[in-house]
């Protein structure tokens, strides 16, 4: 298992991205826009982690980073708890490390139906992502049939 980020929302991406890079010194290492989900993703790593985010790409995913999700119609107010959106980790094999949470009595609140992403969480409700290393694995059951329980 790699770490790879920590989500925050935030209210106005500007304002965030003066926050984060112009006084914190973080700094911007991708954006994804998404017109049709209406959001933006911007990805930041500490000027101390750029080689070890450059390093990591061959890996896979890029990590250790901070995303900032900007949902674009922000009338939703996740209050101050939920405005942490979620820890992240890249695993080896998804459905493994599903079944073996399981087997410990984890809730898998987002099964990993497309065999790419999973949501559990934390006995303090924190949410964490999993995701398969590489290219997502075939859809396999139970995984694939299995719905969402509460949310993450």
């Amino acid at each position: 298992m790699r770490y790879l980020h920590t989500m925050l929302r935030v209210r106005n991406l500007d304002a965030a991205l003066d926050f984060y890079c112009g006084k914190l010194g973080l700094q911007e290492t991708s954006r994804r826009v998404d017109d049709k989900g209406r959001f933006t993703l911007v990805f930041l790593a500490a000027p101390d982690d750029q080689a070890d985010v450059s390093a990591s790409r061959v890996k896979g995913r890029p990590a250790p980073l901070v995303e900032l999700t900007y949902n674009w119609d922000g009338d939703e107010d996740y209050g101050e708890a939920r405005y942490f959106g979620h820890l992240a980790f890249e695993v080896d094999d998804i459905y493994a490390t599903c079944e073996r949470l399981q087997a410990a009595g984890v809730t898998i609140n987002r099964p990993p139906r497309d065999g790419q992403m999973a949501f559990v969480r934390s006995p303090d409700q924190h949410s964490i992502e999993l995701l398969q290393k590489g290219e997502a694995k075939p859809r396999q059951e139970p995984w694939a049939s299995m719905p969402n329980t509460g949310h993450w």
